[in-house]
């Protein structure tokens, strides 16, 4: 299995990205680039998050946003949204949302890493995703290899 990047830009920025990573470039500044897991992995950690923050039940799929590209996904709003409520979301009790869905994540089936290394994946995932300005063109965008 290859690798997954996720990185925030335009619709145009993002399919020249993808066209630089299907020709093998290297991973562009500010992006997360986790090896061996699949668009699939990074759905279940939107469906981990939204059930954490109280708003599962929206629709966590990647979506393909451009022919050009059946590698490039788009992330739906509401994941965005959800990913970056982990960083804030506050909890009765002494829980801390987003290292627990980090430990839900790791032991989810087949997953290549543990909680220690998924807190940091999950971690800057949500920093990505509290960076996406709703008033911008930009969005969260994952490519797969």
């Amino acid at each position: 299995m290859g690798f997954t990047e996720i990185f925030v830009s335009t619709h145009d920025e993002a399919l020249r990205r993808a066209a630089a990573l299907e020709s093998g470039g290297a991973a562009a500044p500010g992006a997360l680039r986790i090896a061996d897991i699949s668009d699939f992995e990074i759905e279940r950690l939107g469906d981990l998050a939204g059930a954490a923050v109280h708003a599962a039940g929206s629709n966590y799929e990647l979506a393909m946003v451009d022919v050009s590209s059946d590698a490039l996904l788009g992330v739906p709003d509401a994941m965005v949204r959800v990913l970056a409520d982990l960083l804030s979301y506050e909890t009765e009790g002494e829980g801390n949302v987003l290292e627990d869905v980090a430990e839900g994540w790791a032991a989810e089936e087949d997953m290549p890493f543990g909680a220690d290394q998924a807190l940091g994946h999950v971690r800057r995932l949500a920093e990505l995703a509290a960076g996406v300005d709703p008033t911008s063109r930009a969005g969260l965008y994952v490519w797969t290899a």
